[in-house]
């Protein structure tokens, strides 16, 4: 018997997972499959990682402890936003022999069309960050012809950066060591080397 996780998602707290769970244990139910785990993240958005979803987190590690062999979910959508990182969530699966189930595509990479689907879609993904690679390096370069300055300003373009030098170079004054300025001002020891070279 085919031993199956169910991950279930909803986006805000006044949504019920209820309709996808009762979807994916009827489907369970008729393949004969028994369930060893229901995933169930309320009011998380299928944009945050695997870190900022719980369920999300611990299914990865039932993935990871092959403590199934499929993973259902009523839809594509329910396990991410982003082709990337679903690609990068279909290849751990797929690493460890384990099939994915969305019920909503009628999609079950344990079938020669699914795996023929779960192809097609590393393409896309590759494609995509290809694309996003792109566009990035578009926008500095146009960034750079308008004259725009790229990276983090200067400490002293800002009225708080005024303050914080004046500051830094008081406790200096006063006696006190780099690391200690640095951990007092809360910047990087290194930016209080930088201010007090600069009045040096």
């Amino acid at each position: 018997m085919k031993r199956v996780a169910l991950y279930a998602r909803v986006s805000t707290d006044g949504q019920t997972t209820e309709n996808q769970l009762r979807e994916l244990r009827e489907t369970a139910k008729r393949h004969g499959w028994e369930i060893t785990g229901e995933f169930i993240d309320r009011g998380i958005s299928g944009a945050k990682g695997k870190e900022g979803r719980p369920q999300f987190n611990a299914l990865h590690t039932a993935i990871a402890r092959k403590e199934c062999d499929l993973v259902a979910a009523w839809s594509v959508d329910r396990l991410g936003r982003s082709l990337k990182d679903l690609v990068d969530f279909l290849g751990q699966v797929h690493a460890k022999g384990i099939g994915l189930y969305l019920h909503q595509q009628g999609l079950d990479t344990t079938t020669p069309a699914g795996k023929a689907l779960f192809g097609m879609m590393g393409v896309f993904a590759e494609f995509e960050r290809a694309m996003i690679q792109e566009r990035v390096k578009a926008g500095l370069s146009r960034a750079k012809a308008n004259g725009t300055r790229l990276g983090r300003p200067p400490l002293a373009a800002s009225a708080d950066g005024l303050k914080v030098q004046r500051r830094v170079l008081d406790l200096r004054k006063s006696g006190l060591g780099m690391c200690a300025i640095a951990e007092k001002v809360g910047i990087s020891s290194r930016t209080v080397m930088k201010i007090v070279a600069a009045t040096a």
